[in-house]
């Protein structure tokens, strides 16, 4: 679980007394979509603020956590993008989507965090291997319907799928981390990268075909 939010703003909410009427409008803040909770809370409703840091802050976790392989410094990272949200909110743009401006933000700090660091293959492979949570991403290797025999081979295909993924450049596994693990569509890849739409599926191209190269031989 990432650590809680450390905010002015996110603190005085979850401090304000549980009144009928609190209550009832942070239920009525869960109906609303991500553009209206930016609205309400530039309007002056502190709750917004909390409900988007509750739709996106274990998202941009494991986003961060695959593309860095560090979770404790996954979590630092996810405090800095709302930290980055909160102070710059006001001068989003209402007409794009949140979730691709939060990315960005996230994507972008991991990126800083890989040029600020030097971490060999091995060392990325294993704290990746370590605490990469299965939830909410496409690729799926375990089912409890299988056998104890085919639950190994699968698992142990999953580690060979890490370990590739761990070994792609940081550029190539960024966008095949975001398409084929968030399930990003290649807009929002070219919105949070800052990349054009032809240089994503060219990066993803590449990556597919480094990445089977690379897990072909694993599989052995």
């Amino acid at each position: 679980m990432a650590r809680e939010l450390s905010l002015d703003g996110a603190r005085e909410a979850r401090e304000a007394p549980s009144t009928p009427v609190a209550k009832s409008g942070r239920a009525h803040l869960r109906e609303l979509d991500d553009s209206q909770l930016v609205a309400a809370y530039l309007e002056g409703e502190r709750f917004a603020f909390n409900e988007l840091v509750g739709r996106y802050q274990e998202r941009l976790l494991n986003f961060i956590y695959r593309t860095i392989g560090d979770r404790d410094r996954a979590e630092d990272l996810v405090q800095e993008t709302f930290v980055r949200v909160y102070r710059h909110l006001h001068r989003f743009d209402q007409s794009k989507k949140f979730s691709t401006w939060a990315y960005t933000i996230a994507s972008n700090l991991a990126k800083n965090e890989l040029r600020n660091r030097s971490r060999n293959p091995l060392v990325l492979f294993q704290a990746i291997k370590k605490n990469w949570d299965a939830d909410h991403r496409p690729l799926e290797f375990e089912d409890s319907t299988y056998a104890p025999d085919d639950l190994f081979r699968k698992r142990h295909l999953r580690e060979k799928v890490e370990a590739a993924v761990a070994e792609l450049p940081e550029h190539h596994r960024e966008v095949f981390v975001l398409r084929e693990l968030e399930g990003k569509t290649y807009d929002e890849i070219s919105e949070i990268t800052g990349v054009t739409l032809g240089t994503v599926k060219s990066r993803l191209n590449r990556a597919r075909n480094r990445f089977a190269q690379i897990i072909a031989p694993m599989l052995n």
